[in-house]
């Protein structure tokens, strides 16, 4: 476990290596260091990243809910066919 947490904060302190001189200069103060390339061109592009974040987040949440709690509890559901412990 420490080496993972080891690993995660060496990962986490190389970020700011990942962008070069020129495409940091071009990055809003938000993603200066993190990301190469022009910046976001408009508040929209925000949105649309934004948009895909609260999707992302709702699909694990969603999948973590039904992976740890599916909740089919009656006796005829197509499962009992294929799980059968006799």
């Amino acid at each position: 476990m420490k080496k993972i947490a080891a690993l995660f904060l060496l990962t986490l302190s190389t970020f700011s290596a990942f962008a070069c001189p020129v495409c940091e200069k071009n990055q809003p103060k938000l993603l200066k260091g993190i990301a190469h390339g022009a910046g976001p061109e408009s508040n929209f592009d925000y949105v649309i990243v934004w948009g895909l974040v609260a999707i992302t987040v709702l699909t694990l949440v969603f999948a973590l809910k039904y992976l740890i709690n599916p909740g089919e509890k009656e006796e005829n559901h197509i499962k009992r066919t294929f799980l059968t412990f006799e």
